[in-house]
């Protein structure tokens, strides 16, 4: 529990320069697109204090007796630019229901008193309270609404009212009050419940310390079930002889769900808006850096599925089809995870397109290569050039196929190390692939004696042709066996044959078994097998007088 909590206190001093970095972007001057753009006129139902106060009462009043489905025109209503944009979706439905709140608390509203001009620029106050005032002002753009000063007060003119034991003038009977849970608890609230002990109120504190804990139980209860369900995977019959995941794969699923609970317990709580500005944008980074890696881990999991069943198959072309596939959907979850991400702190990425759009050229200079090896791979995959497995051979490079990726291909070679091959040099290189092949050479010569009789020799020859017919891994219609040449120490007969075998170690077997089988031939009919020699005679002449004998080689 300690570990989560020093994890949540990491995300709040992270997300806490990324607030106030926002705030001072979102505070600057106008857009030029905003500049050059000529105000509309304001709605009919903004277009006065009347208006603006009609709509905002008819619409939580309809809502409230559930004749529609949602209070958006009564959010409208109010000048949200005091609020944060990251915390703003939260706060507008609040700020909204404590406004009712406030007006239903403090007088039954006459709307034939407010004005109906809309040309004058003062404004239009209905009610001061000690915290503050609720007051309706004509914007630039000749809209009314409630003023920034009073959506910012509402909750201290709310506390106020409640402190006072001001109750709701007017009470429709029979209609249930669908204003948010800690709203409704806050009212009701006892005095000592209700006084603040560094920056929170009592409840809050004692409500927080709640929703922590149900957020570890949750995160601990998702992960054991989760954990569960993979061993068991494990277990089943489905992994046999395949490699079994992780257990705690799943892991950031359990993050996912404590932060979920964390989520809508701040927003349960009503907290200040800065105090929520900061806990909210840590828990949306939270939660949205866990969804990211839970759906990376779900990845893994499918690619685990994938290269069983492509373990199962015959063909080739699906084991190297898997890896690819698994790639792209973990690039679909990075780019789906940024906008999920930049979504929920607020984050408009317009401006980001539009500067890659300002550096296309560089961009596609820079992803030439890219391109080419993208087109690369592609060109292996359609064209079959070769398949994971594959023994290939291009220009220096020779070694086993292990990964073909979307820029490069991984080979293993002979020398046991790993050599990384652009996928663009396939395009135009000229491929060898041995792995292709439906029969496999082999080319010796046997070597014999030259005191071997020649009889022998034709009969040795024709053994040796009789294995081949016999051998269940040989090319039985083509295959060639003769006397073939008379070299320095030896006989030599030609062998050139043909295995039908899938791979190279199948090849070293069966050749392993020819060479028994000719070894075994060549013992039961007495055949020496040559080995290079040199026979050294000497000549000696008759001695001279005065000279030395001379050996001749």
């Amino acid at each position: 529990m300690m570990k989560r909590i020093l994890f949540f206190l990491l995300a709040i001093w992270i997300a806490s320069p990324l607030v106030f970095a926002r705030e001072e972007v979102t505070a600057g001057a106008p857009t030029a697109a905003e500049a050059d753009t000529a105000p509309a006129p304001p709605p009919e139902v903004l277009n006065s204090p009347r208006s603006t106060m009609a709509t905002f009462l008819h619409t939580m009043n309809d809502y409230k007796r559930k004749q529609r489905a949602d209070i958006d025109p009564a959010i409208a209503t109010m000048d949200l630019s005091g609020i944060s944009k990251l915390v703003r979706k939260e706060e507008s439905s609040d700020r909204a229901w404590m406004l009712l709140e406030v007006l239903d608390r403090t007088r039954v509203v006459d709307l034939k008193k407010l004005p109906k001009n809309s040309n004058t620029r003062s404004p239009y106050i209905f009610s001061q309270y000690d915290k503050g005032k609720v007051a309706l002002e004509k914007q630039e753009d000749g809209r009314w609404l409630f003023s920034k000063d009073t959506v910012i007060a509402l909750p201290d003119i709310l506390d106020e009212l409640t402190r006072k034991g001001q109750e709701k003038i007017k009470v429709d009977a029979g209609v249930k009050d669908r204003a948010p849970l800690h709203i409704r608890l806050r009212t009701q609230m006892p005095e000592s419940l209700r006084n603040k002990v560094l920056l929170l109120e009592n409840w809050q504190w004692l409500a927080g310390f709640l929703i922590v804990f149900v957020g570890v139980i949750a995160d601990k209860l998702t992960s054991l079930l989760f954990k569960g369900l993979v061993i068991a995977w494990n277990r089943s019959r489905y992994w046999v002889q395949h490699e079994a995941l992780p257990a705690d794969i799943l892991r950031p699923l359990g993050l996912s769900s404590m932060a979920a609970v964390w989520w809508a317990g701040i927003n349960f709580l009503g907290l200040d808006v800065n105090f929520r500005l900061i806990l909210l944008v840590a828990v949306k980074l939270l939660a949205s850096i866990s969804a990211v890696w839970g759906a990376y881990r779900l990845v893994d999991i499918i690619k685990a599925i994938l290269a069983y069943r492509a373990s199962k198959s015959v063909s080739k072309l699906d084991d190297a089809l898997v890896p690819l596939f698994t790639r792209t959907l973990k690039i679909f979850v990075t780019i789906i995870g940024l906008l999920f991400i930049a979504s929920n702190l607020s984050i408009d990425i317009t401006g980001l397109i539009a500067g890659l759009g300002l550096g296309g050229l560089a961009f596609a200079l820079a992803a030439k290569d890219i391109v080419q090896n993208l087109f690369g791979s592609v060109t292996v995959l359609t064209d079959r050039t070769f398949m994971v497995g594959d023994w290939i051979v291009v220009g220096e490079v020779e070694g086993t196929v292990e990964q073909v990726g979307f820029r490069s291909t991984r080979i293993r070679t002979f020398y046991n190390s790993v050599i990384t091959v652009p996928n663009a040099k396939f395009i135009t290189a000229n491929v060898d692939n041995m792995g292709e092949r439906q029969y496999r050479r082999y080319k010796t010569n046997v070597a014999v004696a030259y005191d071997t009789p020649v009889e022998k020799i034709d009969r040795f020859c024709e053994g040796m042709r009789n294995l081949v017919r016999r051998h269940p891994d040989m090319r039985k219609d083509y295959f060639e066996i003769y006397l073939n040449e008379l070299s320095e120490s030896s006989l030599d007969i030609l062998v050139y044959v043909f295995f039908r075998v899938p791979d190279w170690d199948a090849e070293l077997k069966a050749r392993h078994e020819f060479i028994l089988s000719i070894l075994q031939l060549a013992e039961n009919m007495k055949i020496e097998l040559a080995f290079p020699t040199r026979t050294l005679y000497l000549h000696h002449e008759p001695e001279q007088h005065g000279k030395i004998p001379v050996e001749k080689t």
